[in-house]
Protein backbone atom coordinates (compact mmCIF):
# COMPACT_ATOMS: atom_id res chain seq x y z
CA UNK A 1 0.00 0.00 0.00
CA UNK A 2 1.27 3.60 -0.56
CA UNK A 3 2.89 4.99 2.44
CA UNK A 4 0.74 6.74 4.80
CA UNK A 5 1.31 9.80 7.66
CA UNK A 6 0.79 7.18 10.24
CA UNK A 7 4.13 6.24 10.35
CA UNK A 8 5.49 10.08 10.57
CA UNK A 9 3.17 11.20 13.59
CA UNK A 10 5.53 14.73 14.21
CA UNK A 11 5.43 15.43 10.48
CA UNK A 12 1.65 15.56 10.50
CA UNK A 13 1.41 17.41 14.24
CA UNK A 14 3.48 20.14 12.83
CA UNK A 15 1.56 23.50 13.41
CA UNK A 16 0.45 25.66 10.77
CA UNK A 17 1.46 29.07 11.12
CA UNK A 18 -1.48 31.44 11.70
CA UNK A 19 -1.12 33.66 8.22
CA UNK A 20 -1.34 30.86 6.78
CA UNK A 21 -5.12 29.08 6.05
CA UNK A 22 -5.72 25.44 5.56
CA UNK A 23 -8.11 26.30 2.83
CA UNK A 24 -5.83 28.18 0.79
CA UNK A 25 -3.79 25.81 -1.77
CA UNK A 26 -0.66 27.28 -3.57
CA UNK A 27 0.23 26.05 -6.84
CA UNK A 28 3.87 26.70 -8.05
CA UNK A 29 4.47 26.54 -11.45
CA UNK A 30 8.07 27.01 -13.28
CA UNK A 31 8.76 27.42 -17.35
CA UNK A 32 9.13 24.09 -19.13
CA UNK A 33 6.97 21.95 -16.97
CA UNK A 34 4.57 19.77 -18.82
CA UNK A 35 1.28 20.85 -19.36
CA UNK A 36 -1.21 17.51 -18.00
CA UNK A 37 0.70 17.51 -14.52
CA UNK A 38 0.82 21.25 -14.33
CA UNK A 39 -3.10 21.16 -15.23
CA UNK A 40 -4.21 18.39 -12.52
CA UNK A 41 -3.87 20.67 -9.09
CA UNK A 42 -5.59 23.52 -11.04
CA UNK A 43 -8.64 21.14 -12.13
CA UNK A 44 -8.67 19.24 -8.58
CA UNK A 45 -8.16 22.12 -6.44
CA UNK A 46 -9.69 25.05 -8.20
CA UNK A 47 -13.15 24.18 -9.53
CA UNK A 48 -15.99 25.34 -7.45
CA UNK A 49 -17.96 22.06 -7.33
CA UNK A 50 -19.47 22.48 -3.97
CA UNK A 51 -23.07 21.71 -5.68
CA UNK A 52 -21.51 17.81 -5.82
CA UNK A 53 -20.59 17.65 -2.42
CA UNK A 54 -16.50 18.48 -3.09
CA UNK A 55 -15.67 21.50 -0.13
CA UNK A 56 -13.82 24.10 -1.81
CA UNK A 57 -10.68 25.20 -1.89
CA UNK A 58 -9.35 28.65 -2.96
CA UNK A 59 -6.55 27.98 -5.41
CA UNK A 60 -3.34 30.71 -5.78
CA UNK A 61 -1.23 30.05 -9.15
CA UNK A 62 2.14 30.86 -8.58
CA UNK A 63 5.01 31.68 -11.09
CA UNK A 64 7.96 30.68 -9.60
CA UNK A 65 10.43 32.77 -11.67
CA UNK A 66 9.52 35.50 -13.97
CA UNK A 67 7.15 34.70 -16.85
CA UNK A 68 5.45 34.86 -19.23
CA UNK A 69 5.93 30.57 -18.70
CA UNK A 70 6.58 28.46 -21.12
CA UNK A 71 4.95 24.54 -21.20
CA UNK A 72 5.43 21.92 -22.98
CA UNK A 73 3.97 22.56 -26.54
CA UNK A 74 4.44 25.97 -26.88
CA UNK A 75 1.76 27.49 -24.44
CA UNK A 76 2.78 30.70 -22.81
CA UNK A 77 1.47 30.99 -19.32
CA UNK A 78 1.05 34.17 -17.10
CA UNK A 79 0.65 33.37 -13.50
CA UNK A 80 -1.38 35.68 -11.31
CA UNK A 81 0.53 35.65 -8.47
CA UNK A 82 4.48 35.04 -7.70
CA UNK A 83 6.02 33.78 -4.75
CA UNK A 84 4.38 36.05 -1.89
CA UNK A 85 1.41 34.31 -2.57
CA UNK A 86 3.01 30.81 -1.12
CA UNK A 87 3.16 32.62 2.06
CA UNK A 88 -0.55 32.46 2.50
CA UNK A 89 -0.85 28.49 1.31
CA UNK A 90 -1.61 25.92 4.39
CA UNK A 91 -1.06 23.40 1.26
CA UNK A 92 1.77 23.99 -1.68
CA UNK A 93 1.83 21.91 -4.56
CA UNK A 94 4.78 21.79 -7.16
CA UNK A 95 3.35 19.85 -10.24
CA UNK A 96 6.36 19.44 -11.71
CA UNK A 97 10.35 20.49 -12.86
CA UNK A 98 11.44 21.25 -16.45
CA UNK A 99 14.77 19.21 -15.66
CA UNK A 100 16.11 16.59 -13.20
CA UNK A 101 19.44 17.62 -13.87
CA UNK A 102 19.45 21.66 -13.41
CA UNK A 103 18.95 23.25 -9.92
CA UNK A 104 15.44 24.97 -8.92
CA UNK A 105 15.68 29.07 -8.87
CA UNK A 106 17.32 29.64 -5.47
CA UNK A 107 14.38 32.04 -4.53
CA UNK A 108 11.69 28.98 -5.11
CA UNK A 109 13.45 26.34 -2.97
CA UNK A 110 13.65 29.50 -0.07
CA UNK A 111 9.79 30.24 -0.22
CA UNK A 112 9.30 26.28 -0.12
CA UNK A 113 11.25 25.91 2.93
CA UNK A 114 9.65 28.84 4.89
CA UNK A 115 6.56 27.57 4.02
CA UNK A 116 7.38 23.62 5.00
CA UNK A 117 8.95 25.98 8.35
CA UNK A 118 5.72 27.77 9.41
CA UNK A 119 3.49 23.95 8.81
CA UNK A 120 2.35 24.29 5.27
CA UNK A 121 1.70 21.20 3.79
CA UNK A 122 4.41 20.37 0.65
CA UNK A 123 3.63 17.84 -2.35
CA UNK A 124 5.56 17.26 -5.25
CA UNK A 125 4.05 15.49 -8.09
CA UNK A 126 6.20 13.42 -10.20
CA UNK A 127 9.33 15.60 -10.91
CA UNK A 128 8.30 18.15 -8.45
CA UNK A 129 9.88 15.45 -6.20
CA UNK A 130 13.28 16.89 -7.44
CA UNK A 131 12.17 20.38 -6.15
CA UNK A 132 11.26 19.33 -2.81
CA UNK A 133 14.34 17.15 -2.53
CA UNK A 134 16.41 20.82 -3.76
CA UNK A 135 14.97 22.34 -0.96
CA UNK A 136 16.05 20.19 1.59
CA UNK A 137 12.49 18.67 2.25
CA UNK A 138 13.23 15.45 1.25
CA UNK A 139 16.24 14.11 3.52
CA UNK A 140 15.61 11.45 5.45
CA UNK A 141 12.03 10.76 4.34
CA UNK A 142 10.94 7.84 2.17
CA UNK A 143 9.18 9.95 -1.40
CA UNK A 144 8.93 8.29 -4.73
CA UNK A 145 8.55 9.77 -8.45
CA UNK A 146 8.10 8.34 -11.82
CA UNK A 147 9.74 5.19 -12.06
CA UNK A 148 11.79 6.61 -15.21
CA UNK A 149 13.47 9.23 -12.67
CA UNK A 150 13.91 7.30 -9.41
CA UNK A 151 17.29 6.15 -9.87
CA UNK A 152 18.41 9.96 -10.10
CA UNK A 153 16.67 11.28 -7.43
CA UNK A 154 18.09 8.69 -5.53
CA UNK A 155 21.94 8.90 -7.12
CA UNK A 156 21.00 13.10 -6.63
CA UNK A 157 20.06 12.68 -3.36
CA UNK A 158 21.20 9.82 -1.61
CA UNK A 159 19.58 10.92 1.81
CA UNK A 160 16.21 10.56 -0.07
CA UNK A 161 14.89 6.94 0.75
CA UNK A 162 13.48 6.99 -2.45
CA UNK A 163 10.62 3.97 -2.74
CA UNK A 164 9.84 3.68 -7.33
CA UNK A 165 6.90 0.91 -6.34
CA UNK A 166 4.64 3.39 -4.90
CA UNK A 167 1.59 5.82 -6.84
CA UNK A 168 2.20 8.28 -3.91
CA UNK A 169 4.06 8.81 -0.57
CA UNK A 170 2.46 10.66 2.41
CA UNK A 171 4.70 11.04 4.94
CA UNK A 172 2.64 13.83 6.93
CA UNK A 173 3.73 17.44 6.22
CA UNK A 174 5.39 16.65 2.75
CA UNK A 175 3.72 14.35 0.25
CA UNK A 176 5.49 12.46 -3.54
CA UNK A 177 3.78 11.04 -6.03
CA UNK A 178 4.91 9.01 -9.39
CA UNK A 179 4.37 10.54 -12.97
CA UNK A 180 0.83 11.76 -14.78
CA UNK A 181 -1.97 10.34 -13.64
CA UNK A 182 -0.69 9.42 -10.16
CA UNK A 183 -0.91 13.11 -9.16
CA UNK A 184 -5.08 12.63 -9.60
CA UNK A 185 -4.03 9.95 -7.14
CA UNK A 186 -2.32 11.90 -4.77
CA UNK A 187 -4.98 15.37 -5.01
CA UNK A 188 -7.79 12.66 -4.04
CA UNK A 189 -5.96 11.76 -1.22
CA UNK A 190 -4.90 14.80 -0.28
CA UNK A 191 -9.29 15.75 -0.29
CA UNK A 192 -9.89 12.75 2.01
CA UNK A 193 -7.51 13.39 4.68
CA UNK A 194 -8.63 16.98 4.64
CA UNK A 195 -12.75 15.69 4.01
CA UNK A 196 -13.09 12.15 4.35
CA UNK A 197 -13.92 9.80 1.89
CA UNK A 198 -17.42 10.98 1.05
CA UNK A 199 -16.00 14.11 -0.39
CA UNK A 200 -13.11 12.04 -2.26
CA UNK A 201 -16.04 10.02 -3.74
CA UNK A 202 -17.82 12.81 -4.93
CA UNK A 203 -14.21 14.26 -6.31
CA UNK A 204 -13.59 11.58 -7.87
CA UNK A 205 -16.99 10.70 -9.89
CA UNK A 206 -17.24 14.30 -11.16
CA UNK A 207 -13.15 13.77 -12.63
CA UNK A 208 -14.52 10.24 -13.67
CA UNK A 209 -11.88 8.16 -12.10
CA UNK A 210 -11.40 5.58 -9.15
CA UNK A 211 -11.92 7.19 -6.23
CA UNK A 212 -8.53 4.67 -4.93
CA UNK A 213 -6.35 2.59 -7.53
CA UNK A 214 -4.86 -0.76 -6.84
CA UNK A 215 -1.14 -1.55 -6.85
CA UNK A 216 1.80 0.42 -7.85
CA UNK A 217 4.00 1.80 -10.08
CA UNK A 218 5.68 -1.95 -10.45
CA UNK A 219 3.62 -2.36 -13.71
CA UNK A 220 5.25 0.37 -15.18
CA UNK A 221 8.58 0.13 -13.60
CA UNK A 222 12.04 -0.16 -15.82
CA UNK A 223 15.07 -1.29 -14.18
CA UNK A 224 17.45 -0.13 -16.74
CA UNK A 225 20.84 1.49 -15.76
CA UNK A 226 20.93 4.73 -16.06
CA UNK A 227 23.05 6.69 -19.18
CA UNK A 228 25.95 7.64 -17.10
CA UNK A 229 26.82 4.64 -16.11
CA UNK A 230 28.21 3.90 -19.76
CA UNK A 231 31.26 5.70 -18.54
CA UNK A 232 31.95 3.73 -15.43
CA UNK A 233 34.05 0.44 -14.88
CA UNK A 234 30.80 -1.09 -13.76
CA UNK A 235 29.32 -1.15 -17.12
CA UNK A 236 31.40 -3.68 -18.12
CA UNK A 237 30.58 -6.55 -15.37
CA UNK A 238 27.09 -5.40 -16.05
CA UNK A 239 27.30 -6.38 -19.91
CA UNK A 240 29.35 -9.63 -18.69
CA UNK A 241 26.33 -10.34 -16.35
CA UNK A 242 23.96 -9.89 -18.83
CA UNK A 243 25.55 -11.83 -21.49
CA UNK A 244 25.74 -15.05 -19.07
CA UNK A 245 23.01 -14.99 -17.32
CA UNK A 246 22.85 -18.78 -18.29
CA UNK A 247 25.14 -19.42 -15.59
CA UNK A 248 24.54 -19.85 -12.13
CA UNK A 249 27.13 -16.62 -10.51
CA UNK A 250 26.18 -14.49 -7.77
CA UNK A 251 27.17 -11.06 -6.74
CA UNK A 252 30.52 -12.30 -5.23
CA UNK A 253 31.40 -13.11 -8.60
CA UNK A 254 30.39 -9.41 -10.15
CA UNK A 255 32.39 -8.09 -7.41
CA UNK A 256 35.47 -10.28 -7.92
CA UNK A 257 35.26 -9.31 -11.59
CA UNK A 258 34.94 -5.41 -10.75
CA UNK A 259 37.70 -5.69 -8.28
CA UNK A 260 35.98 -4.53 -5.52
CA UNK A 261 35.06 -5.76 -2.10
CA UNK A 262 31.47 -7.19 -1.88
CA UNK A 263 30.74 -3.93 0.42
CA UNK A 264 32.04 -1.61 -2.04
CA UNK A 265 30.94 -2.82 -5.39
CA UNK A 266 27.55 -2.97 -3.51
CA UNK A 267 27.98 0.65 -2.50
CA UNK A 268 29.04 1.64 -5.75
CA UNK A 269 26.71 -0.17 -7.70
CA UNK A 270 23.27 1.50 -5.69
CA UNK A 271 25.14 4.53 -5.83
CA UNK A 272 25.01 4.38 -9.75
CA UNK A 273 21.63 2.79 -10.66
CA UNK A 274 19.31 3.02 -6.70
CA UNK A 275 19.31 -0.59 -6.70
CA UNK A 276 21.04 -3.25 -4.58
CA UNK A 277 23.08 -5.68 -6.85
CA UNK A 278 21.43 -8.58 -5.73
CA UNK A 279 17.63 -7.26 -6.53
CA UNK A 280 18.99 -6.44 -10.00
CA UNK A 281 20.36 -9.91 -10.80
CA UNK A 282 16.91 -11.06 -9.84
CA UNK A 283 15.64 -8.86 -11.73
CA UNK A 284 17.57 -9.60 -15.14
CA UNK A 285 16.85 -13.49 -14.70
CA UNK A 286 13.08 -13.11 -14.07
CA UNK A 287 13.01 -10.80 -17.36
CA UNK A 288 15.48 -13.53 -18.98
CA UNK A 289 13.02 -15.89 -18.16
CA UNK A 290 9.53 -14.19 -19.49
CA UNK A 291 11.73 -14.23 -22.53
CA UNK A 292 12.16 -17.69 -23.16
CA UNK A 293 8.46 -18.15 -22.18
CA UNK A 294 7.38 -15.90 -24.81
CA UNK A 295 9.85 -17.22 -27.91
CA UNK A 296 10.55 -21.11 -26.93
CA UNK A 297 8.57 -24.02 -25.85
CA UNK A 298 11.17 -25.13 -22.95
CA UNK A 299 9.30 -26.44 -20.33
CA UNK A 300 9.20 -23.53 -16.47
CA UNK A 301 12.23 -26.45 -15.39
CA UNK A 302 14.27 -26.11 -18.43
CA UNK A 303 13.86 -22.01 -18.40
CA UNK A 304 14.69 -22.14 -14.74
CA UNK A 305 18.72 -23.71 -15.85
CA UNK A 306 19.17 -21.27 -18.43
CA UNK A 307 18.18 -18.21 -16.48
CA UNK A 308 20.87 -19.52 -13.53
CA UNK A 309 18.58 -20.38 -11.30
CA UNK A 310 19.46 -23.20 -9.13
CA UNK A 311 16.13 -24.55 -9.08
CA UNK A 312 12.81 -24.42 -10.76
CA UNK A 313 11.41 -23.57 -7.36
CA UNK A 314 13.33 -20.41 -6.73
CA UNK A 315 12.75 -19.25 -10.36
CA UNK A 316 8.56 -19.76 -10.04
CA UNK A 317 9.47 -17.77 -6.45
CA UNK A 318 11.04 -14.77 -7.51
CA UNK A 319 8.72 -14.93 -10.92
CA UNK A 320 5.80 -14.42 -8.47
CA UNK A 321 7.08 -11.97 -6.33
CA UNK A 322 8.15 -9.76 -9.62
CA UNK A 323 4.75 -10.83 -11.65
CA UNK A 324 2.49 -11.53 -9.59
CA UNK A 325 1.73 -14.95 -11.27
CA UNK A 326 3.31 -18.35 -12.06
CA UNK A 327 5.68 -18.88 -15.15
CA UNK A 328 2.67 -21.22 -16.59
CA UNK A 329 0.31 -18.69 -16.15
CA UNK A 330 2.24 -15.88 -17.91
CA UNK A 331 3.27 -18.02 -20.89
CA UNK A 332 -0.49 -18.85 -20.95
CA UNK A 333 -1.62 -15.49 -21.06
CA UNK A 334 1.23 -14.42 -23.37
CA UNK A 335 -0.08 -17.12 -26.34
CA UNK A 336 -3.83 -16.31 -25.24
CA UNK A 337 -3.11 -12.86 -26.70
CA UNK A 338 -1.25 -13.63 -29.61
CA UNK A 339 -1.53 -14.30 -33.27
CA UNK A 340 -1.90 -18.24 -33.33
CA UNK A 341 0.65 -18.43 -36.59
CA UNK A 342 3.17 -16.32 -33.96
CA UNK A 343 3.19 -19.02 -31.45
CA UNK A 344 6.05 -20.92 -31.07
CA UNK A 345 5.34 -24.87 -32.33
CA UNK A 346 2.39 -23.81 -33.87
CA UNK A 347 0.92 -23.91 -37.59
CA UNK A 348 2.49 -22.37 -39.88
CA UNK A 349 -0.10 -21.72 -42.32
CA UNK A 350 0.44 -24.31 -44.91
CA UNK A 351 -1.11 -27.33 -42.69
CA UNK A 352 2.63 -28.09 -41.18
CA UNK A 353 4.35 -27.40 -38.19
CA UNK A 354 6.70 -24.88 -37.22
CA UNK A 355 9.98 -26.10 -35.02
CA UNK A 356 9.82 -24.17 -31.88
CA UNK A 357 11.38 -20.98 -31.90
CA UNK A 358 15.23 -20.37 -30.97
CA UNK A 359 16.11 -19.01 -27.62
CA UNK A 360 16.29 -15.32 -26.83
CA UNK A 361 19.72 -16.42 -25.45
CA UNK A 362 21.02 -18.34 -28.45
CA UNK A 363 22.52 -15.21 -29.65
CA UNK A 364 24.23 -12.42 -27.90
CA UNK A 365 21.89 -9.68 -26.68
CA UNK A 366 22.26 -6.54 -28.50
CA UNK A 367 23.74 -3.37 -26.66
CA UNK A 368 20.09 -1.47 -26.45
CA UNK A 369 18.81 -4.71 -24.96
CA UNK A 370 21.51 -5.03 -22.02
CA UNK A 371 21.25 -1.66 -21.02
CA UNK A 372 17.70 -1.32 -21.12
CA UNK A 373 17.31 -5.53 -19.98
CA UNK A 374 16.47 -4.49 -16.61
CA UNK A 375 12.80 -3.51 -17.16
CA UNK A 376 10.40 -5.68 -14.99
CA UNK A 377 6.78 -5.86 -13.92
CA UNK A 378 6.24 -6.54 -10.24
CA UNK A 379 2.81 -6.30 -9.65
CA UNK A 380 -0.59 -7.92 -8.96
CA UNK A 381 -2.15 -9.66 -12.43
CA UNK A 382 -5.04 -7.81 -14.13
CA UNK A 383 -6.72 -10.92 -16.56
CA UNK A 384 -7.79 -11.36 -20.14
CA UNK A 385 -10.41 -13.79 -21.34
CA UNK A 386 -9.31 -16.05 -23.63
CA UNK A 387 -11.97 -17.35 -26.47
CA UNK A 388 -13.02 -20.16 -24.60
CA UNK A 389 -13.71 -17.75 -21.84
CA UNK A 390 -11.04 -18.12 -19.09
CA UNK A 391 -9.49 -15.73 -17.28
CA UNK A 392 -5.91 -15.75 -17.20
CA UNK A 393 -3.49 -13.15 -15.68
CA UNK A 394 -2.18 -10.35 -17.90
CA UNK A 395 0.63 -9.11 -17.36
CA UNK A 396 3.24 -6.43 -18.50
CA UNK A 397 5.94 -7.97 -20.38
CA UNK A 398 9.20 -6.12 -21.06
CA UNK A 399 8.92 -3.87 -24.44
CA UNK A 400 5.05 -4.04 -24.58
CA UNK A 401 2.94 -1.52 -23.14
CA UNK A 402 2.09 -1.33 -19.69
CA UNK A 403 -1.36 -2.47 -17.81
CA UNK A 404 -2.73 -0.45 -14.52
CA UNK A 405 -1.02 -1.79 -11.41
CA UNK A 406 -1.17 0.77 -8.87
CA UNK A 407 -1.30 0.77 -4.89
CA UNK A 408 -3.55 2.73 -2.90
CA UNK A 409 -3.51 4.27 0.60
CA UNK A 410 -5.20 2.84 3.36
Amino acid sequence: MSHDSTAAPDAAARKLSGRRRKEIVAVLLFSGGPIFESSIPLSVFGIDRQDAGVPRYRLLVAGGEEGPLRTTGGLELTAPYGLEAISRAGTVVVPAWRSITSPPPEEALDALRRAHEEGARIVGLCTGAFVLAAAGLLDGRPATTHWMYAPTLAKRYPSVHVDPRELFVDDGDVLTSAGTAAGIDLCLHIVRTDHGNEAAGALARRLVVPPRRSGGQERYLDRSLPEEIGADPLAEVVAWALEHLHEQFDVETLAARAYMSRRTFDRRFRSLTGSAPLQWLITQRVLQAQRLLETSDYSVDEVAGRCGFRSPVALRGHFRRQLGSSPAAYRAAYRARRPQSDRPGDSDGTGGTTSPQVPQEAAPLPMHTRRTAAASALGPSASVSTDNGKHVPELYAAGRGGLPGQRSAH
